[in-house]
């Protein structure tokens, strides 16, 4: 009899497990000091903060190092922090942290959702653009001179153009695109003839040493007359001190005055301009060129890309639709874009 009381008195297999739960939660309770509606609330927070930084990026200073286009260079990454806070909203158990989710995925919607939709059908008038810094360093240029070919663009923009392999990129477009002009490192190839070919002046202040890393012609399309920007801007580093974009900031100014100064009306760039569209350092480009309005295409780095500095903007037209084509030799993945003329 004594051996069944005892029996009985020992606790059995799932009433050891749910003591032993109720120890955890308890130290979990001393170690963090917060009930879970108020860890609900902090993800909630978190969902609030997210979402202000989408719709209210340009409030954030760049200050010295940068800091505001740093964030717009990645801004729409911000949008992976909204799966995080499902998944610990949902471990709270928090309806409130559920409900706020919902401004960050309104914000994010707003601002990137139109990228995902599909692009409009191809209209008579359009033009296929590609875009591609070709890196100097790039062992295949004839490899990635057909690449680019192949995607039967009516204009080919590269940059980062040094011999031999610019010998090697004439000579395996020619036959294609026999109209070409090339200032310095960048170049254009173009089906249409052109005119008036020559030299950008873009170069920031500061830069001694020979640089000649923009040019603007005229195509003369069947569509009519069009301005060609092709551009390179300075470098971006980002280092302990921030984000050193001053050179690309003044370059970029330059090439928006003279966008700006341009007399014809139909106006297309291309280019390397290191930098996002969503970044406050190409605003004298953005404020006045249209940008891609389907299409997310991200360009680099081409072994991992996670943003798009190769850029086409157009002015009294329309860029419908961007993607990225397959990897050549460089860095960079080329992008190709077509063009609605209004």
């Amino acid at each position: 009899m004594a051996e069944q009381a005892e029996a009985r008195r020992r606790p059995g297999p799932a009433t050891w497990v749910r003591g032993r739960t109720a120890a955890v939660r308890s130290l979990a309770a001393r170690l963090f000091g917060r009930p879970s509606r108020a860890r609900g609330r902090v993800v909630a927070a978190a969902s609030v903060l997210t979402a202000g930084l989408l719709v209210f990026h340009g409030a954030v200073p760049d200050a010295a190092v940068g800091l505001g286009s740093l964030l717009e260079t990645f801004l729409p990454w911000l949008g992976a922090v909204v799966p995080v806070l499902f998944v610990l909203a949902l471990v709270r158990r928090s309806p409130v942290a559920l409900v706020a989710l919902l401004l960050p995925v309104a914000a994010w919607t707003y601002l990137f959702g139109g990228l995902l939709l599909p692009a409009p059908g191809p209209g008579p008038d359009d033009l296929v653009v590609v875009q591609h810094n070709v890196s100097d360093e790039n062992d295949d240029p004839a490899g990635t001179a057909r690449a680019l070919a192949d995607a039967a663009p009516d204009l080919i923009a590269l940059q980062e153009l040094v011999s031999p392999a610019l010998d090697v990129y004439a000579q395996a477009l020619a036959a294609d695109y026999p109209y070409r002009t090339v200032q310095g490192t960048v170049g254009l190839w173009s089906k249409h003839p052109l005119a008036e070919a020559g030299p950008l002046d873009i170069k920031p202040r500061g830069i001694t040493e020979e640089w000649n890393r923009g040019l603007r012609t005229v195509a003369r399309t069947p569509h009519g007359e069009i301005a060609v920007y092709v551009a390179h801007l300075p470098s971006v580093r980002v280092g302990a001190g921030g984000l050193a974009s001053a050179r690309r900031d003044e370059s970029a100014g330059l090439l928006g005055d003279a966008v700006a100064a341009e007399e014809l009306g139909r106006v297309v760039l291309l280019g390397d301009l290191n930098g996002t569209v969503d970044d406050r350092a190409l605003d004298p480009l953005t404020t006045r060129l249209n940008v891609a309005e389907r299409g997310v295409a991200l360009s680099f780095p081409a072994a991992f890309p996670v943003a798009r500095i190769d850029q086409v903007m157009a002015r009294s037209a329309t860029v419908g639709h961007i993607r990225t084509l397959p990897a050549t030799g460089s860095d960079h993945l080329p992008v190709a874009a077509r063009i609605t003329l209004d």
